[in-house]
């Protein structure tokens, strides 16, 4: 696999993503803090009887660290001409597939849901993680959380990816676990819905 520093990733006029950095703490605290509890979906590792800052000020200086040595990819969402926050998205390697290398997840904070946000900004990392290998990533969904399944399903169609029973997995969001499906995307230098070679 091919390590690479997350770098910046110009989606439109309207959306650019920008690797997570500490400059960014107070802005997701507050994202995240006016999209509680749903965004706990996106983040199971939080433990919600700790405080919740503290754990998010720990994943974002680790999430810069490892970003920088291309150990994990994680961007913020961001409007560029005020810099508001949007939400995150990015891969981890918590993977419970053989195949897939990378774990993509995101949320969008509650306010700007509905605006295809989160479709743009998969579609854009996807591409950025596929430009220099052929690499196979894997998205995990509570199927109860029907938004958030038909985000999924909606990337798993759009780049020929398949579901991947193996890689189910229960995970345990504040204390409740629900069995999470799981679907693989295959991505690369010609791969993608955007590639004149596409199928």
């Amino acid at each position: 696999m091919i390590r690479r520093a997350t770098s910046s990733i110009r989606v439109d006029d309207a959306l650019v993503l920008r690797p997570v950095s500490i400059i960014h703490i107070s802005d997701i605290i507050e994202a995240f803090e006016e999209t509680w509890p749903d965004v706990i979906r996106a983040m199971p590792w939080i433990n919600p009887d700790k405080e919740t800052n503290a754990q998010i000020e720990e994943f974002i200086h680790e999430t810069e660290r490892k970003g920088r040595a291309g150990l994990l990819h994680h961007w913020v969402m961001v409007r560029p001409w005020d810099e508001f926050i949007l939400g995150l998205v990015g891969f981890d390697r918590v993977t419970r597939s053989r195949r897939a290398v990378w774990n993509l997840g995101y949320w969008v904070r509650s306010s700007e849901q509905q605006h295809g946000l989160a479709r743009k900004s998969i579609d854009a990392v996807l591409r950025w993680l596929g430009q220099v290998e052929n690499l196979t990533v894997e998205l995990k969904v509570d199927p109860k959380n029907e938004a958030g399944r038909n985000t999924v399903m909606r990337a798993v169609r759009n780049w020929s990816g398949e579901r991947c029973t193996e890689g189910d997995s229960p995970i345990t969001v504040a204390g409740v676990r629900t069995l999470h499906e799981c679907h693989t995307i295959d991505v690369g230098p010609d791969k993608g819905p955007n590639h004149p070679n596409f199928r």
